[in-house]
């Protein structure tokens, strides 16, 4: 079974729209992405900076399925489609009526173009929808600056206009509009407008956009920037108007379209269905095929076909494939489109249902990697556990080191191994406390007892086998403080020896050699190198900041208020001493800042 932490992995960084499922299969949440892999992502990395609402919502998270397309506003719009047909749980924008506006040419008598949020169909033409409100303004606006439109609510029958019932309005008089309600407007010449502008919002702009070039060029030309500017914003508009979008298309009805695609070695197929509503994308679902034996990809897209038939309680009478299947649903017009938006759908289907392909395979690879790796650690985990005869398969190892400097600075380390690999965020520092001077079996034994104290006072969980870095005094004193707790017979207990890489085991004298090249030597050293390490690394660290204390404290009138002070600001002595007079004394009094960096100069300490 794929686990989020899987899918999250694999998805790609293109646009689209991405769709949260919950453990019984239902869609909680649908959000559109420009990068799918970073947006997503946001969710799972820290719940610090999330709203209760959504860290409750990722909390219910079980899968992940996502739909790419070409653009962010795609993306929008197919979100917009998907809320409204899903209504899911943790979504509330765009659930409501709200939609993107359109451009309408009404049909009518001297038909108006207008924007408008709400379709009516009466045989007026759409265009759209449009993601950003202002765009569509914008291009409303350019038509009627080309094109002297009509803007009034009147009905202009003829009937109507021969009555003589209107009068110009304002937008006559200043020659916006040639008026028509009076009949001063001819009705073939404002045909040739609507039919222009239906060719602008249909795409075919090369002539108005070289118009709209010349205009703006000859405005800058007179330094007239503000009618520029103007011209300027029309051209945008007609360039954001040219990114048709196939998400959303009122010339496209209501359809269904199937894609498949195969994987190399033919033991699967990937399939994707989209269902196409009123011009609008509200269906996107990808299935997986396990083939048995050989199949033709006609006779799978048969059996893709049927199989959502039967979910879908029916499919809509046309079907776009890729390819003709073996055998089509009856009552369907089931058909390659040859090109045009319907190809374009198929095109973004494929695209899909070969993402798709492409992330089960991975997931696929990727499980098959984790089994292999667990069916290794297994196998070494127990040819360590027969090799220092245990009871228990180690899947929990804790390995002790100790550090010192001539007695000075005592810290010890216990790094966690769990199944094979460290843990690190179980990885702790001790500072040794009732051990004067240089005793490593002492120190051994007081962080020991220490550690397993707390983890069973804290009922934790303990480890099958501890290591420790030493040989028979390190072990011997390990096992004393086992045996104070009561747990000797609990937890296993070895010691590596640096010298000869021997291994002993409490209560045998003789050391147990394991062979330089097995799995469990390698395992049991990189423990003892890791503690030793990540020991190390903790005592240097203390004993810096010993040295600065001290090179501090020295100091006359430096107490240790003012050392604490210094150092949590700076950092280190080399640092302070580095300083200038001034910076210093921002911190601390100028007469104990001269002071002190007189002191650190003699020392050398800056050198």
């Amino acid at each position: 079974m794929h686990t989020v932490s899987d899918q999250l992995v694999l998805l790609p960084h293109q646009s689209g729209v991405y769709r949260f499922l919950n453990k019984d299969g239902d869609i909680i949440y649908v959000g559109k992405a420009k990068d799918l892999k970073k947006r997503v992502g946001q969710y799972f990395r820290s719940s610090h900076n999330l709203p209760a609402k959504t860290v409750k919502m990722v909390s219910q998270i079980d899968s992940i399925e996502y739909t790419v397309v070409d653009t962010e506003s795609d993306a929008l719009l197919l979100e917009n489609n998907l809320i409204k047909n899903i209504q899911p749980k943790y979504n509330i924008l765009l659930k409501d009526d709200k939609t993107y506006p359109w451009i309408c040419v009404k049909d009518e008598p001297f038909p108006r173009v207008f924007s408008t949020r709400r379709m009516v169909r009466d045989r007026s033409l759409y265009f759209g929808p449009y993601t950003n409100g202002y765009y569509c303004k914008q291009l409303v606006g350019l038509m009627h600056t080309l094109y002297p439109l009509r803007t009034c609510n009147l009905s202009l029958t003829p009937q109507a206009i021969a009555r003589g019932r209107y009068r110009k309005c304002l937008q006559a008089h200043i020659g916006r509009c040639k008026a028509p309600c009076v009949g001063e407007e001819n009705t073939q010449a404002y045909e040739d407008y609507i039919h222009a502008v239906k060719s602008i919002l249909k795409g075919d702009i090369a002539s108005v956009r070289r118009l709209l070039q010349d205009q703006m060029a000859q405005a800058a030309a007179m330094l007239d920037f503000e009618r520029a500017q103007k011209f300027k914003d029309q051209l945008e508009a007609l360039t954001r108007h040219q990114k048709k979008s196939v998400i959303v298309n009122q010339q496209i009805t209501d359809l269904d379209v199937f894609t498949l695609v195969m994987d190399s070695s033919g033991q699967a197929a990937f399939g994707n269905f989209l269902r196409v509503s009123q011009g609008a994308v509200i269906q996107s679902q990808n299935v997986r095929f396990r083939l048995r034996i050989e199949e033709t990809p006609e006779a799978l897209l048969s059996l893709f076909m049927a199989e959502m038939q039967a979910q879908k309680n029916g499919l809509l009478q046309e079907v776009l494939v890729p390819f003709m299947p073996e055998a089509s649903p009856r009552g369907c017009n089931v058909h390659v489109p040859g090109k045009g938006d319907k190809k374009e759908l198929v095109q973004l289907s494929l695209r899909n249902a070969d993402n798709y392909k492409t992330e089960q395979i991975r997931l696929s690879e990727t499980k098959g990697a984790e089994q292999r790796n667990h069916r290794n650690v297994e196998r070494l985990l127990t040819q360590l556990k027969d090799d220092l005869n245990m009871k228990e398969l180690p899947v929990h190892i804790e390995c002790f080191d100790n550090s010192n400097l001539q007695g000075t600075n005592p810290v010890a380390s216990c790094v966690v191994f769990r199944n094979g690999v460290p843990s690190k965020k179980d990885y702790r520092h001790f500072a040794i406390k009732t051990v004067e001077g240089p005793n490593d079996y002492a120190s051994m034994k007081e962080v020991v007892t220490r550690r397993y104290t707390r983890l069973l006072n804290e009922e934790a969980d303990l480890p099958q086998l501890i290591l420790i870095d030493g040989g028979k005094g390190q072990l011997s004193a390990a096992f004393q403080a086992l045996e104070e707790l009561g747990l000797e017979s609990i937890i296993a207990l070895a010691g590596l020896a640096k010298r000869m890489e021997e291994v002993f085991l409490p209560g045998d004298p003789v050391p147990l050699y394991l062979n330089k090249n097995s799995g469990s030597l390698k395992l049991l050293m990189h423990l003892r190198d890791e503690a030793h390490r990540f020991g190390i690394t903790f005592h240097r660290q203390k004993r810096s900041r010993a040295f600065a204390r001290s090179a501090l404290s020295d100091i006359s009138g430096v107490g240790p208020v003012t050392t604490s002070l210094l150092l949590k600001e700076f950092g280190s002595v080399k640092r302070i001493a580095g300083l200038s007079e001034e910076e210093l004394s921002k911190v601390i009094r100028p007469s104990l800042a001269r002071i002190i960096l007189q002191a650190l100069n003699d020392q050398g300490t800056g050198s």
